[in-house]
C-alpha cells in the first residue's frame, strides 16, 4: 500500500467522509497491519459500525501480543474499553479489557497508556456509583494528562472530577470546573469524539442539580458544534438533550420529535443505557396528556432495564390508578436505580430528588400524609445541599401542597403562590400551570370562588397553549367550580370532501381546500368527537383496508400493509455474536471479581451478563433461530403525525381560526383523538 493510499485515507477520516475512508479501505487486500486496523476502526465508528469497530481494536490488541509489542497491545485493550464504556453501559466487558491492558503495562508506571487507562477508569468508577474511586482516577487522569501533554484524557478526567465535586455538594467547585471546561470546548482544540462526550457530560451534570438555564445554553453550544463535527451516537445524545429542554420549556411536540429521531439514531449504539432516550420520550407524551404513547415509551425503557420514574408512576396517577403509583414510586425508592449511567445521578440525595417530588403529590393523593411529610422533608434537605433554584421551588411547591391537604389554607396559598412565581420565573411553563390548579384548589378551600375560577382559567389556558388539552380536561373535572361558563348551543361547521376539494365552514367562515391525506385523517377525527384512534386503525381505514363503522379490532390486522418491510430481525448474525464476545468477557471479569474477593464488582458483573442473557433470549428464538419483529408501528406514527401536521398547517393558513381550534383539541401519538372542550359543542358535518 502506497502512502499516497494512506494519506487519501487519512484525509477522509479527518474531514468526517467515513463511508469514504470504508469504501478506500475495502479496496486494500493486504493483510491487516496495525495502521489499517487502527484507520478501520475509526472508520467503522463514523458510519455507525460499533461492532466493526470493536472487532478492528480487538485484532489490532492480538496483533500487538503476537508480535509482542505488549505497550502497543495495552493501548489497543483501553480502546476497546473506551468505546464498550462510551456505547455499551456493559462495566464488566469494560473492565475485563482494561484488566488486560494494566497486567501489560504493570512495569512501566509512567507508560502514557497508563494516562488513557486512567481516562476510561474514571468513567468505569462513575458509571458504578464509586465516587472515591471515581476522583482518584480523574486525578491521575489529570496529572498524567498533563506530564505526557495528552489534552483529551485529562479534560475526561477534570469533567468526571468536577461532576463528583457536585455530586458531594460541593457546587462551586464543581461548576467552577464545568465552566472552564465548556470554554476549553469551544475553542476547537479538542479531537471530535472527545469534544461531544464532553458536552454530553457537562449537560448531565446541569440536568442533575436542576440548573436548566445553563443547561440550555450549553445545549445550544453543542448543537451548533455538531453540525458537520458529530459522528456515531453523539448525534443522538445530542437530540436527547435538545429533548429535554423542550419538554421544559414547552409545548412539547417538538420535544416528542426530537426524542424519536434520537431513540431511531441511538438503538444501534446503546445497550444498557438505551432507556434513557425512551424515557424522554415518555415524558414529552405525558406531558402532552398522550397517556398510551407515555405508557408505551415507559414500558420500553422497563423492557430495557431502566428505571422510567417518576414518569410511568405520575403516569399511572394521571390514569387514576392511585394505588399502583404510590407502590411504584415507593418501590423507584426502596430500590435505587443501579443500572452503570452516565446519564442520570448514580447515588445519594440528587438520585432521590425527582423520585420525592413525585412521591410527594401521590402520597397525598393516596392519602398517606405522613409518607408525604418523609418525602418533602427529605427534598427540602436536598435542597438546602444543592443550592439549586429548580429543586428549592420543588421542595416549596411540596410544603404548599402538603399545607393545603393539611388544611393551613392561608399558609397553602402563601407557599403555592410563591412556588407558581418562581415556576414562571425560571421558565417551566408546565410545572406553573400543574402547580396553579392546586392553588385554585386552596382560594377554593378559602372561600374565594372567583380567584380559584381565575386561576384554574389560567392554567387551563397555559395547558391549552402547552398543546396539553387532556390535562386541562383533568383539571376540570377534578374542579367543577369552574365549569361555569353559559351552556352553548352547538356550533354546525362543516368538513366534507366533493372530488379533490374540502368545503370547510367553522366560525361563520367558509373556505375551499385542496383534499390531502391528512385532512382525510382529520375527517375521522373530526366525526367522532372524543374517541381515540389507534395510528394503525386510523391509516388502514384511510386507506380502505378495514370497515369504517363501529369500532375497529386490529387484533388481526396486518401492521405492515404499506407501511414497510416486517419481519426485519431484533438482532443480525453478527450483532449475536458480538453479544456472545461481550459475555464471554463479562465472565472474565466475573473469575477475576471472584479471585480478588470483591463481591460488588462480581454482583456488578453478573446484572450485566444477565442482561445479555436476556438481550440474546430476545433476539433468538427456538433453535438458535433469529427472532423477527416488525417497524410498521413507529413509521405508521411518524407518516401520519406528519401528514396531519401538514394538513393542519395548510387550514392555519387559509382559515387561521379554524387552525387555532384544531392544535388545541387534536392529540397525536400511538392513537389520535379531538378532544373540543365539552362546553363549548362543535358539531361537524363530514
Amino acid at each position: 500500500m502506497t502512502e499516497a493510499e494512506l494519506s487519501s485515507i487519512r484525509t477522509a477520516l479527518d474531514t468526517g467522509d467515513f463511508a469514504r475512508a470504508q469504501q478506500l479501505l475495502a479496496g486494500i487486500s493486504l493483510p491487516p497491519s496495525a495502521e489499517l486496523l487502527e484507520l478501520r476502526a475509526q472508520a467503522a465508528y463514523g458510519t455507525g459500525d460499533l461492532e466493526g469497530t470493536l472487532t478492528a481494536y480487538g485484532e489490532l490488541y492480538h496483533l500487538h501480543l503476537e508480535e509482542r509489542r505488549l505497550h502497543e497491545a495495552a493501548f489497543a485493550a483501553v480502546m476497546v474499553g473506551m468505546y464498550l464504556m462510551m456505547d455499551t453501559g456493559l462495566m464488566a466487558t469494560v473492565r475485563a479489557w482494561l484488566s488486560r491492558a494494566e497486567r501489560l503495562v504493570e512495569d512501566a508506571p509512567d507508560n502514557p497508556v497508563w494516562v488513557w487507562l486512567a481516562a476510561v477508569r474514571t468513567y468505569e468508577r462513575l458509571m458504578c456509583g464509586d465516587m472515591p474511586g471515581t476522583a482518584q482516577w480523574a486525578q491521575r487522569a489529570m496529572d498524567g494528562g498533563q506530564r505526557h501533554g495528552l489534552a483529551a484524557p485529562s479534560i475526561i478526567g477534570q469533567v468526571a472530577l468536577a461532576r463528583v465535586r457536585i455530586h458531594d455538594g460541593d457546587l462551586d467547585e464543581g461548576l467552577s470546573a464545568l465552566d472552564d471546561v465548556a470554554v476549553e470546548l469551544s475553542s476547537g482544540n479538542l479531537d471530535p469524539l472527545t469534544t461531544g462526550q464532553m458536552w454530553c457530560e457537562v449537560i448531565c451534570a446541569m440536568q442533575w442539580i436542576g440548573q436548566h438555564d445553563r443547561a440550555e445554553e450549553w445545549t445550544e453550544a453543542m448543537e451548533r458544534w455538531r453540525h458537520g463535527a458529530a459522528f456515531g451516537g453523539l448525534n443522538g445524545r445530542c437530540r436527547v438533550h435538545r429533548a429535554e429542554i423542550m419538554r421544559l420549556r414547552g409545548p412539547c411536540d417538538a420535544a416528542e420529535q426530537e426524542a424519536l429521531l434520537a431513540c431511531e439514531e441511538l438503538r444501534p449504539w446503546m445497550r444498557r443505557e438505551y432507556g434513557w432516550p425512551l424515557t424522554e420520550l415518555g415524558n414529552a407524551r405525558l406531558r402532552k396528556g398522550d397517556f398510551p404513547g407515555a405508557e408505551e415509551a415507559f414500558l420500553a425503557a422497563h423492557e430495557n432495564a431502566w428505571l422510567p420514574q417518576p414518569g410511568l408512576a405520575l403516569l399511572r396517577l394521571a390514569q387514576g390508578r392511585v394505588d399502583e403509583a404510590f407502590s411504584m414510586i415507593n418501590s423507584a425508592l426502596d430500590h435505587p436505580f443501579d443500572i452503570p449511567s452516565k446519564e442520570r445521578p448514580p447515588s445519594g440525595g440528587l438520585q432521590r430528588a425527582p423520585l420525592r417530588e413525585a412521591q410527594v403529590v401521590i402520597a397525598l393523593a393516596a392519602g398517606d400524609v405522613v409518607t408525604a411529610r418523609t418525602a418533602a422533608a427529605d427534598l427540602a434537605e436536598i435542597a438546602q445541599t444543592y443550592r439549586s433554584r429548580t429543586l428549592q421551588n420543588s421542595a416549596l411547591a411540596a410544603k404548599g401542597r402538603l399545607a393545603l391537604f393539611e388544611g393551613q389554607v392561608s399558609n397553602a396559598i402563601r407557599l403555592l403562590s410563591e412556588a407558581v412565581i418562581e415556576w414562571v420565573s425560571l421558565r417551566m411553563p408546565f410545572e406553573a400551570a400543574q402547580l396553579r390548579v392546586e392553588l385554585a384548589a386552596a382560594h377554593r378551600a378559602g372561600g374565594d370562588d372567583n380567584t380559584a375560577k381565575q386561576e384554574l382559567d389560567a392554567a387551563c389556558r397555559a395547558l391549552e397553549t402547552l398543546h396539553a388539552q387532556p390535562w386541562a380536561d383533568l383539571a376540570h373535572a377534578h374542579f367543577p367550580v369552574a365549569a361555569s361558563r353559559q351552556d352553548a348551543e352547538p356550533e354546525h361547521c362543516v368538513f366534507c370532501c366533493e372530488g379533490d376539494m374540502r368545503t370547510v365552514t367553522f366560525n361563520r367562515a367558509t373556505v375551499h381546500l385542496k383534499d390531502l391525506k391528512g385532512m382525510r385523517y382529520l375527517e375521522r377525527l373530526l366525526a367522532e368527537p372524543g374517541r381515540e384512534f389507534h395510528v394503525l386503525d386510523l391509516v388502514a381505514v384511510e386507506r380502505g383496508a378495514i370497515p369504517v363503522g363501529g369500532p375497529s379490532d386490529i387484533s388481526g390486522f396486518d401492521t405492515h400493509i404499506g407501511l414497510g418491510q416486517s419481519g426485519l430481525e431484533v438482532f443480525d448474525s453478527k450483532a449475536r455474536e458480538a453479544y456472545r464476545q461481550r459475555l464471554a468477557e463479562t465472565e472474565e471479569d466475573i473469575a477475576e471479581a471472584e479471585s480478588t474477593n470483591d463481591l460488588h464488582r462480581a454482583e456488578l458483573a453478573r446484572a450485566d451478563r444477565q442482561f445479555l442473557i436476556d438481550e440474546l433470549r430476545r433476539g433468538v428464538g427456538l433453535n438458535g433461530r433469529a427472532r423477527t419483529v416488525g417497524d410498521g408501528l413507529e413509521r405508521a406514527r411518524t407518516s401520519a403525525t406528519r401528514s396531519l401536521r401538514y394538513a393542519l398547517k395548510r387550514i392555519t393558513f387559509h382559515h387561521p381560526s379554524l387552525g387555532e381550534h384544531l392544535e388545541r383539541t387534536i392529540r397525536t401519538g400511538t392513537y389520535f383523538a379531538y378532544e373540543p372542550d365539552p362546553r363549548v359543542p362543535v358539531h361537524w358535518t363530514t
